[in-house]
């Protein structure tokens, strides 16, 4: 249940009110009346403002949620491909907050490569017939010294990643990007062609960072980020814009951040994510913290070594959706008047519902592992300050 603050003013009128029942007679104050007048009229007006905050979170001019995908080819379009989707969130100057265990997933193949890349990292580790196969389904441009994928078979690019594999070349996420293989790009949607209402900013966004998503029916602005740290154990990854300037940044709504760690069952959570059906959209949801867990887990990782999940986390119920990773936990600042992120959502919980005793293609998880950003409030203000 949600409270409400606010100043009552209060008249008094005395008054007697007649018995409303026979034979008893009540007398009530107007203390009482006009205090219940003046509470239904502020939580209203409360009630009101409160919706209007929510619907500041989920509208595409003044949400801060965006979405982090890697891109390749991003200067061709007819090559172009969007991979590994995340939920982010803009907290002020440029700077996004997201999960890092997508980071060191292994893609297992690559959609293309630089010629040189090729040659001086992998090539010498192919045998024979294993450099036949990659030269049967990539192709060389000579135009832009790339090799670029030409085969969607899944059994060809089931023996691709078993190739890769074996010769452990590094196809996680991380890599790619570090390599220039492929980049993270922000990706901002709206209906109508302008960044935030804003024409005079098509400057900074040349005609491969702008296109129109017919699926969606949006339009579609491109921007670079690079990672700045990856808070692996805690599961928080932190992101900064490049190459933008700080008209452009100062466009993108954000959201400041609470470093308290709810330990009540009853403080009210809401989780901002991608709609249910799909990335485009957003869906605001109340969350309940259930517990509060001393996490463990373990990451695989077979390049850089496994890794450990630790530390403190919350127990969520709510609905959560696949690609809801990254999505912010807000609570509701009474002093500051606003909407403040507590959490990141991280994993979805193995409790998972069932229809007839069969989960398969049963995408929906009632509990979830959240991230406080209690955890690494020390870590975090050493980057973006205090």
């Amino acid at each position: 249940m949600e409270s409400y603050s606010g100043v009552l003013k209060i008249f008094t009128i005395p008054c007697f009110i007649p018995p409303i029942f026979t034979g008893c007679h009540i007398f009530i104050s107007s203390h009482f009346i006009i205090l219940l007048m003046f509470l239904q009229f502020n939580t209203e007006e409360e009630r009101n403002a409160m919706i209007n905050k929510k619907h500041a979170l989920i509208e595409e001019q003044t949400s801060p949620l965006q979405r982090i995908m890697w891109i390749y080819n991003i200067d061709e379009p007819q090559r172009r491909t969007f991979e590994n989707n995340i939920c982010a969130f803009h907290i002020g100057n440029g700077y996004f907050l997201s999960v890092a265990h997508n980071l060191r997933v292994q893609t297992g193949f690559y959609r293309s490569i630089d010629e040189d890349l090729y040659k001086n990292e992998l090539f010498p580790k192919l045998d024979g017939s294993q450099s036949r196969l990659l030269d049967t389904h990539y192709f060389t441009d000579p135009y832009t010294h790339k090799r670029y994928l030409n085969s969607a078979d899944p059994a060809n690019l089931q023996a691709i990643a078993g190739v890769l594999k074996q010769k452990r070349f590094d196809t996680r996420w991380v890599t790619l990007a570090q390599k220039k293989i492929c980049d993270p790009y922000l990706v901002f949607q709206f209906k109508n062609d302008a960044f935030y209402n804003d024409t005079s900013l098509f400057k900074y966004f040349g005609e491969n960072l702008r296109l129109y998503d017919n699926d969606a029916h949006k339009y579609t602005f491109l921007a670079e980020v690079e990672l700045v740290n990856a808070f692996y154990s805690a599961d928080i990854a932190l992101y900064k814009m490049v190459n933008a300037p700080q008209e452009l940044i100062s466009k993108i709504p954000s959201v400041d951040l609470d470093f308290k760690f709810l330990d009540e069952p009853d403080d009210a959570l809401y989780c901002l994510q991608s709609s249910p059906n799909g990335p485009a959209g957003r869906l605001l949801n109340k969350a309940q913290v259930e517990g509060m867990l001393d996490h463990f887990g373990i990451f695989p990782d077979d390049i850089g070594g496994n890794y450990i999940f630790e530390g403190f986390r919350y127990l969520v119920k709510g609905y959560f959706r696949f690609g809801s990773s990254g999505a912010p936990y807000f609570v509701y600042d009474a002093e500051r008047g606003k909407f403040v992120v507590n959490a990141i959502q991280s994993e979805a919980s193995g409790i998972q519902l069932s229809i007839k005793n069969d989960k398969e293609g049963n995408f929906q998880y009632v509990n979830a592992i959240a991230s406080p950003l209690y955890i690494v409030k020390d870590e975090l203000k050493k980057f973006i300050g205090p």
